[in-house]
């Protein structure tokens, strides 16, 4: 405690009690530590294993989700529409023709 009876991790740290912890960690930091565990439970063989189920059931989640924000979905509409309608780009690629 401080003399106005804060405590002094709020004055080192703003909006964060603490300092310790995984969730007190910069973002980049923490993507890294899960990523390198994602690697080690795949190697060890006990990293979940989609079945196709489980994803069909997981992407129907996801794109309920997405769908109920209408102003998103008009926009993507609005660009598909925009990319269906624009001229079409000449093919640099031998292999197209």
């Amino acid at each position: 405690m401080n003399e106005r009876n804060e405590p002094q991790t709020e004055q080192r740290n703003p909006g964060r009690s603490s300092k310790r912890g995984f969730a007190s960690m910069d973002p980049a930091r923490q993507r890294e530590i899960a990523s390198k565990g994602g690697r080690a439970a795949h190697k060890q063989g006990v990293a979940h294993q989609w079945t196709q189920e489980e994803a069909r059931v997981a992407g129907r989640k996801g794109g309920e989700t997405v769908s109920r924000n209408k102003e998103h979905m008009s926009e993507i509409g609005r660009r598909g529409g925009e990319a269906s309608h624009a001229p079409k780009r000449e093919s640099t690629d031998p292999q197209e023709s």
